[in-house]
């Protein structure tokens, strides 16, 4: 079972909409039982609340699920869990860098880090650009180019 969780700050917009995005992309693939796919955010104050009303207009438009999925904060114990936890910029990337200290970890990168034909490194927070057309299409390829990388690794 391979374990992927996606991360950004608040998880509302970027790290649900990948988690919606890569869990369609896996289902799309066939290899549902060989995943658990999660995302959380590295702040908590959206706790318990479903993603940002633009995340969730994106997805609907792309006719992509995402019922089920609520706001929750990283923990510790994640970081042991996770194969793979994938932050969506350098500022998430650096407080799970900062959680995870000497502990023992699964891959710890970031989601634009796959995409090899990227100028960007940083998927921008739509929640303050209000871009969330933007953010769709580097999550979408980011996923993509994930998902590619787990099969290779792991042999899917």
């Amino acid at each position: 079972m391979v374990k992927v969780l996606f991360v950004c700050l608040g998880n509302i917009c970027r790290s649900p909409m990948a988690e919606a995005i890569f869990r369609d992309l896996v289902k799309k693939e066939g290899l549902e039982e060989n995943f658990v796919i999660d995302s959380a955010g590295t702040g908590n104050w959206h706790v318990g609340k479903p993603p940002h009303r633009g995340t969730q207009e994106i997805l609907q438009k792309h006719a992509i699920d995402f019922s089920g999925i609520r706001a929750r904060q990283i923990s510790e114990e994640d970081l042991r869990t996770f194969d793979y936890i994938i932050a969506m910029d350098m500022e998430n990337l650096g407080n799970l860098r900062r959680l995870a200290g000497y502990n023992k970890v699964g891959f710890i990168g970031r989601l634009l880090d796959f995409v090899l034909d990227s100028d960007l490194t940083d998927v921008p927070d739509p929640y303050y650009t209000g871009n969330f057309e933007e953010v769709y299409e580097l999550i979408q390829k980011g996923c993509r180019h994930l998902l590619e990388t787990i099969k290779k690794e792991k042999g899917l």
